[in-house]
């Protein structure tokens, strides 16, 4: 009798009624990933270049320490309000569709109606069914606007809260913007030093952020890792050959 591999038992654990409606129920709500992301991301980036201008610039740990802080916090909390306007943009956008939606229902049902009919017929549903789907859509008015809102606008039922999104991002910013600041504490180290370890402490940041961005999309922790860790770096190189670029040019001055 042939043996039921490990992997279909776990596809079918994911397939009972109960998975399928936690999983349906899920997708529903908001992840704030992309939001973390591009807050960690961000903050290891932008205060690691002021780590690196700093040492190019030949300034002391104090002086970096005090810009990276200013950095830190004034880059942080106006990426977080760019987000919070953005995401808040993007729910009103979605408020002035369903009231758009709700208007045209009220007034014109009829053709609205229709709007479902075809919407379902290019889906490949003719005859009594799809009078049947017709029927039920438009008998619940929620399920009506949402409906048209999804499959004629293409916009998403629910949207992010606003206040959440900027505080997982500047959360994100603050805890890994303090990363690559942390050997400029560190009593007896040299500046070459100070600088390297700053860089490790920044890459291995990228390494972490990466691997968690994977595990929570269920996809390689190791290519997931790299992609941020280069991207990152990328970043960050290019931070620090601006900085020491312009080191070179005050010194021709």
């Amino acid at each position: 009798m042939p043996t039921v591999p490990p992997a279909h038992d776990h596809l079918e654990a994911q397939h009972t009624p109960q998975a399928i409606a936690g999983r349906l129920a899920a997708a529903t709500q908001h992840s704030y990933l992309s939001d973390f992301v591009l807050g960690a991301v961000d903050g290891a980036v932008t205060t690691f270049a002021v780590v690196s201008g700093a040492a190019g610039a030949g300034m002391s740990g104090g002086v970096a320490i005090i810009l990276g802080t200013a950095n830190l916090f004034a880059d942080g909390l106006s990426m977080a309000a760019g987000n919070y306007l953005s995401v808040k943009s993007n729910r009103q956008l979605l408020e002035k569709a369903r009231a758009m939606e709700q208007s045209h229902i009220d007034e014109v049902p009829d053709g609205e109606r229709e709007e479902i009919r075809q919407i379902f017929a290019a889906k490949g549903f003719e005859g009594d069914l799809l009078d049947q789907i017709v029927e039920v859509i438009t008998r619940d008015h929620q399920q009506w606007i949402d409906t048209m809102v999804t499959e004629e606008l293409g916009l998403p039922r629910e949207t992010p809260d606003p206040l959440r999104a900027a505080l997982v991002t500047f959360a994100a910013f603050a805890v890994s913007g303090l990363i690559p600041l942390l050997p400029l504490f560190v009593d007896g180290l040299s500046a070459t030093a100070t600088f390297v370890t700053s860089a490790v402490a920044t890459g291995l940041a990228f390494l972490l952020i990466g691997s968690l961005k994977g595990k929570v999309l269920h996809r390689s922790l190791v290519l997931s890792a790299l992609e941020t860790f280069f991207i990152g770096g990328a970043a960050a190189t290019v931070a620090f050959g601006v900085g020491h670029w312009l080191r070179g040019l005050a010194a021709g001055m």
